[in-house]
């Protein structure tokens, strides 16, 4: 009892605290200089408005925002940008997902109409992924209804091939991932559903006021897994995988081999219940052994609102840690692969602190100054009506919703430090902000961000920091499936440091990031080693690489002895 009143004071001293401060940034915020994250988002010709669909009935889905994703849609070396959007009649019109495809000045053409890609459905999250080994991506959208996938044509537009590909999820999903579980060349879908979602339910915040109902108020669900049948169908096997035994309120994924058995799994991170690790058996089936494995719960044994997902190996072990996105008076959690499993690390990380008055969604590990260390950024949004962080004399519906984004430096010896003085735009800028991807958009070598902001204009974040560092871009080819080889990890090695990173499509939330794998490296001159562990477990070693440009890395076709 003592315990948990100490707790809630240091919530509450945190929350006003971080009032205090976002207030006085607001206010001097024009003398700050944006140097790492600079909005460029009109400059790249980027017009995008997410419609929430708010008609002040407060519908949960409005609450729960889109994604957005980066991917190379037409095949030309420069990669687009996919909106998702909500669901708003506006002059006899129905918003759509969007989609802005790069020009070879490196600004944006609305692309939506020719590409067919203009869902009017209420859209959540997007997977990126080539199902039938063309070499061309193709898109999973998840939609509070039914779901939808799109065939890339190869000549810059899409089909809608739902229901001849089987695809039949009618409930609330979220985050997508494609993924190979059953080794067989072709990318099978698994989809997170949230819950069953009543919108004749009422809610109030504690002034009495209706607001929006948060996920105790609605039973949840179970996630669905697609095989995929090589012939451009799926079959829903969810029940033999044992994934349907479980009801979760799932909203973020991601996979990758959590057990070093060469299979993939798959980590689901839910809204306020225990997690899922869903460990592969080999034979097309599942174990839900999160507990057992430390990653169900918090350090203290509470499952948290779990929202995003990012992977990444924090500490340099060649493991693939996991941090995970939470509702304010939450801190977000980190958890550090080990031996056997995964330990909350949160604390020992110095994450324990700048977040616990946010709520954060989209997030990612990037290394944005190249420096060889992940670093941390966390796009962050209310679920419920609070305070406003920003001066605005004119407030509209979503800034009571609107939280500031946090990017993390790391440090060997401090764990995560915020940034704030020089964060730029994407931290000064006050969002209720939800999808967030990230990539090196304009080919420069440093990592950008896009997020999409629930109610709001889509933002692309360009990372503008001085180049001091070196740095490496890989796409890792299977040529036998004509596509990245998801599921493979790649090594970089200089001469001070070895970097290693999973070639995977999704996490975040609700989002899909591009799947190129930027590797910051410090000082170093040049590469001494790529060495890759591809999806079979076949290891391959291509040499070494001058710094500062990007590679395509295939398999089988190493001339390094």
């Amino acid at each position: 009892m003592i315990y948990s009143k100490i707790l809630k004071i240091t919530h509450w001293t945190w929350f006003f605290c971080n009032v205090l401060f976002f207030l006085s940034c607001g206010k001097i915020k024009d003398s700050l200089r944006a140097d790492i994250f600079s909005d460029m988002t009109t400059k790249l010709k980027i017009e995008f408005h997410h419609e929430a669909g708010n008609n002040d009935e407060y519908h949960m889905p409005e609450s729960i925002g889109s994604g957005v994703a980066i991917f190379d849609s037409n095949n030309d070396g420069l990669v687009d940008i996919y909106f998702l959007n909500g669901y708003k009649h506006k002059k006899n019109t129905l918003s759509s997902n969007e989609l802005f495809v790069q020009t070879n000045d490196n600004t944006f053409e609305n692309k939506t109409d020719e590409s067919g890609l203009g869902s009017t459905q209420y859209s959540m999250g997007v997977a990126i992924g080539d199902i039938n080994n063309d070499g061309y991506q193709d898109v999973y959208c998840s939609n509070v209804g039914s779901d939808q996938l799109f065939l890339n044509n190869g000549n810059g537009t899409f089909s809608d091939i739902s229901t001849a590909a089987g695809i039949k999820n009618q409930e609330w999903g979220c985050s997508v991932i494609f993924f190979d579980y059953n080794q067989d060349a072709y990318l099978d879908i698994f989809v997170t559903n949230y819950l069953n979602y009543d919108s004749l339910q009422f809610c109030t915040d504690r002034a009495g006021r209706q607001d929006y109902c948060g996920p105790k108020s609605y039973i949840g669900v179970p996630d669905i897994l697609y095989k995929n049948m090589g012939d451009n169908t799926f079959t829903n096997v969810s029940d033999y995988s044992n994934i349907s035994n479980l009801n979760g309120k799932g909203l973020g994924v991601v996979s990758n081999d959590f057990n070093s058995d060469g299979l993939a799994d798959i980590y689901v991170a839910n809204d306020g219940e225990a997690n899922f690790l869903w460990t592969n058996q080999g034979n097309g089936k599942f174990i839900e052994n999160a507990v057992a494995m430390g990653a169900a719960f918090n350090m203290v044994g509470a499952a948290e609102a779990g929202m995003g997902l990012a992977i990444g190996d924090v500490n340099a072990d060649k493991n693939m840690d996991l941090f995970v996105t939470h509702l304010r008076g939450e801190t977000n959690t980190l958890y550090i692969k080990t031996d056997w499993g995964f330990e909350d690390m949160t604390d020992q990380y110095s994450l324990n602190r700048d977040n616990i008055s946010l709520t954060g969604f989209g997030t990612s590990f990037i290394d944005y100054d190249n420096d060889t260390d992940l670093d941390l950024i966390v796009a962050n949004g209310r679920v419920t009506r609070g305070f406003l962080l920003q001066e605005n004399p004119n407030p509209g519906y979503w800034d009571f919703y609107a939280e500031p984004n946090l990017l993390y430096s790391y440090h060997k010896k401090y764990g995560f430090t915020a940034v704030w003085s020089d964060c730029g735009d994407i931290c000064q800028q006050m969002n209720n902000s939800r999808g967030l991807a990230s990539g090196d958009i304009n080919n420069d070598g440093k990592i950008d961000i896009v997020v999409n902001n629930t109610g709001g204009l889509g933002k692309i974040y360009i990372n503008t920091i001085p180049v001091n560092h070196s740095w490496l871009i890989i796409d890792a080819i299977n040529p036998e499936y004509n596509r990245q080889d998801i599921g493979a990890n790649v090594t970089v090695y200089t001469e001070l440091h070895e970097i290693t990173k999973p070639v995977i499509n999704g996490s975040s939330f609700l989002s899909s990031n591009d799947i190129r794998l930027h590797f910051g490296l410090g000082d170093a001159s040049i590469v001494q080693n790529v060495k890759v562990r591809w999806a079979d477990g076949i290891e391959e070693d291509f040499g070494t690489f001058k710094v500062n440009q990007q590679v395509k890395l295939e398999k089988g076709k190493s001339t390094f002895n």
